[in-house]
């Protein structure tokens, strides 16, 4: 008998132990570490945004202070790193900046002074790719968004 109760309680313990480690880890749909407004800093707003697939969201973000926009890339779920970018572009001026490598979070922030300006942006997550032409420039043009898989 003090055998059996001796596998019952080593049972027990093993059984707690698992379980408390379970409730204690984080769900496999744990929101995203960061914001936008962390990626590009304070005083950044955003303007606009596209998915990218299921796998996260293109942020376009604009600070009225400094006339320039932001993009930052965030996947939905952090963790091993992925081929990610966020660029910007202003077609005006031909200002362009880019960010592109093995993330496990976020790509960017990318910028450009853009008040005044037409926009286009977009970003990228694993073979997921967005870009969105003619943003953010009220009644002078129409928002294209083309969404693809590579």
């Amino acid at each position: 008998m003090r055998y059996a109760r001796s596998v019952l309680s080593t049972v027990a313990l093993a059984a707690l132990t698992v379980g408390g480690t379970a409730a204690l880890a984080a769900p496999a749909s744990a929101a995203p570490n960061t914001t936008p407004q962390k990626v590009c800093g304070s005083g950044y707003k955003t303007v606009n945004s596209a998915p990218v697939g299921s796998l996260g969201t293109v942020y376009l973000t604009y600070n009225s202070g400094n006339g320039k926009n932001c993009v930052a890339t965030i996947r939905n779920t952090p963790g091993t790193a992925q081929d990610m970018s966020a660029w910007i572009y202003v077609s005006d001026t031909d200002e362009y900046d880019e960010d592109y490598g093995l993330y496990t979070s976020y790509a960017g922030p990318t910028y450009v002074y853009g008040k005044g300006h037409c926009v286009d942006w977009g970003g990228h997550i694993k073979n997921v790719y967005v870009q969105v032409t003619g943003s953010n420039c009220g009644s002078l043009m129409k928002e294209s968004r083309v969404t693809y898989t590579r």
